[in-house]
């Protein structure tokens, strides 16, 4: 085994051909090993020392650790030597969960190969699916691995059989192995190099490469991660990145290793960063093309913004601290170029922000992060998806909040987002997802049976109804087993209304939610029921009440909490006592004008908590 860490010289050697470079990626569904396996690999080609070892080493974010998944890619490299041969071996590790799916695709892009990881207890899950076709629609060499042999619940033999009918390869090209124990990871390396091709390319061709990830160096700006696909980038070159149309000086670049090694050039087929004192995430664009100034190349295809699919207000819980908050949501930006924001005022909450994000996990990692490295209490609204409106004038408007929607009377029609989920599962469990999945106004469109006892169900569903608690509830219903993956298709005409929730009289723009007209009464119902349970009792009646429009559709009454104003009449007159609640009454009745109805932070995710 040789050390990761040669001299830049002997480095530059190695690249002039591109025969023994390799680039590959690790596919697989959260927690099939995925990390373990990278962290294996690197222990077994002598990159890490044993003193730099830790689990999860290229998960450098303690919520990665803690949580277990990946939330950024990373890449690295690794050198092997094989049959008296030294190979570059460029490691670009993935996220795994569907949120993160536009990242998944650039970064497969950027490979030849990859490591397909099935867990031998799991079975094949939706994610692994979906990241596998996407491989496959860029050619991608497959080695699949089977991981987690070791475990007493491996069932190996049904698993590898699984691994053959999706893929069609022979059951020897299966690589058993365990990344926890070390089983089977030379193997892996020795297919890495035997079986997926080296990168093709020419080094004279004017410059081409891709990004595939950024990250925020706070003393040197962006550090950009790229693969070059053609041409040779020098060091001091001045560079384009082409959609985004800036240009910068490549003040540094090198390869990647556990830490930065920095070259003169780096040539087509290898992977490296870039520093050029970037200050501004959002210029670099995952996606983009790097190209030189001078000697411009075409911009590689596949480039897409990324489109936020789930939309909330953050708010400070004390409105003192807007600036603060605001000032954290830029520091936030500079790691997570993902994350959409502009600043809205709510009559409940005050000054805060509209976010967008990639999905439900990526929202729920923000708040986290705001509140660990930010020290920030914030209160997140209810989640929407975006829907377009069209007027009776031909105009279109975006919706991503309830309070923008038009007036009823100047809307045509509405559209909301439709997905195409694809969910395993094990068959015992088809006909509650099948309820779940129509309830939420899902179509079935599909089911294929993986083995007798694992069936894919695809359905297609609204958006907006996966955004609360269908993944939770999906797992209840499953006992855990069912995995699901989905990707926008189209929008759709729907029957959409807003509705309103008032507290004596007066609109809480915080609550309001749009919803399908069918589902508004229901709706509306549950959540005066639960605002009831959530808002504490105040010295006079408060009236909750669900409206469409003008019309009330659902009503609960909070009743007032009364003083014994009779505990001093000692028997007596009735009309003395008749006179004191009168007084009673008519004093409620004036604090019901004038009192605030005090709303707890819990009652704005009442929303979620419905079911």
């Amino acid at each position: 085994m040789l050390s990761g860490y040669l001299c830049g010289l002997n480095q530059q050697e190695r690249m002039a051909g591109m025969d023994n470079i390799r680039n590959f990626c690790i596919i697989a569904h959260i927690d099939h090993g995925k990390s373990t396996l990278a962290d294996r690999l690197l222990e077994f080609t002598g990159t890490v020392s044993n003193r730099q070892m830790q689990a999860q080493v290229l998960d450098n974010m303690d919520l990665e650790r803690e949580k277990g998944i990946t939330i950024k890619s990373h890449a690295i490299q690794m050198i092997y030597k094989f049959e008296g041969k030294e190979y570059i071996l460029n490691l670009i590790d993935t996220p795994g969960h569907v949120d993160f799916s536009y990242e998944v695709s650039r970064s497969i892009a950027a490979c030849e190969g990859a490591l397909l990881i099935v867990d031998a207890a799991q079975g094949i899950q939706a994610q692994t699916i979906s990241n596998l076709y996407l491989a496959l629609e860029h050619n991608l060499e497959i080695i699949p691995v089977l991981n987690k042999i070791d475990l007493p619940a491996a069932m190996p033999e049904e698993v590898t059989d699984q691994i053959v009918d999706l893929i069609g390869c022979s059951r020897d090209a299966v690589i058993k192995a365990s990344a926890k124990e070390g089983i089977g990871i030379e193997e892996i390396l020795i297919a890495a190099v035997k079986r997926i091709p080296a990168p093709k390319g020419d080094p004279k061709a004017p410059l081409q490469a891709m990004i595939f990830d950024s990250v925020f160096n706070s003393f040197r700006g962006i550090e950009v991660y790229y693969r070059v696909f053609n041409g040779t980038m020098r060091k001091n070159d001045l560079i384009k990145f082409v959609n985004a149309d800036k240009q910068y000086g490549a003040d540094e670049i090198g390869v990647l290793k556990l830490d930065k090694l920095p070259q003169n050039e780096i040539s087509a087929g290898n992977v490296g960063y870039l520093i050029s004192g970037i200050k501004v995430a959002k210029e670099v664009k995952v996606g983009d093309t790097i190209t030189l100034v001078d000697n411009p190349g075409e911009a590689i295809k596949g480039f897409e913004d990324v489109k936020p699919m789930v939309f909330a207000g953050i708010y400070p819980v004390d409105t003192s601290e807007f600036e603060e908050l605001r000032a954290s949501m830029e520091k936030l930006q500079l790691n997570d170029a993902s994350l959409v924001w502009e600043p809205e005022t709510s009559a409940a909450l005050g000054f805060g922000f509209r976010c967008g994000f990639l999905g439900m996990l990526h929202m729920e990692i923000v708040q986290e992060r705001l509140e660990r490295e930010f020290n920030m209490t914030v209160i997140t609204t209810v989640p929407s998806v975006q829907f377009k409106a069209t007027l009776t004038n031909g105009k279109t408007v975006l919706i991503n909040a309830p309070s923008e929607m038009p007036d009823p009377t100047t809307v045509d029609f509405i559209e909301e987002p439709f997905i195409r989920a694809q969910i395993i599962s094990k068959s015992d469990f088809i006909g509650p997802i099948i309820s779940l999945c129509m309830d939420k106004r899902g179509q079935i469109k599909n089911q294929i049976y993986l083995t007798a006892d694992r069936v894919e169900l695809t359905f297609e569903m609204p958006l907006a109804e996966i955004v609360f608690d269908f993944f939770d509830k999906l797992k209840t219903i499953s006992k855990g087993y069912a995995s699901l993956d989905y990707h926008l298709i189209d929008m759709r005409e729907s029957d959409m209304v807003k509705l309103d929730v008032q507290l004596n009289g007066e609109k809480i723009d915080a609550l309001s939610a749009i919803v399908h007209r069918n589902k508004a009464q229901e709706w509306g119902r549950k959540l005066c029921e639960k605002l009831k349970e959530l808002i504490p009792r105040h010295m006079f009646e408060v009236a909750i009440q669900a409206a469409i429009g003008q019309k009330i559709i659902a009503r609960e009454t909070l009743s007032a909490i009364r003083k014994n104003v009779l505990a001093k009449c000692y028997g007596g007159d009735i009309s003395r006592k008749r006179k004191l609640l009168e007084k009673q009454k008519k004093g409620k009745k004036r604090m019901r004008q004038v009192g605030n109805v005090e709303i707890p932070q819990e009652a704005f995710m009442a929303v979620l908590k419905i079911e």
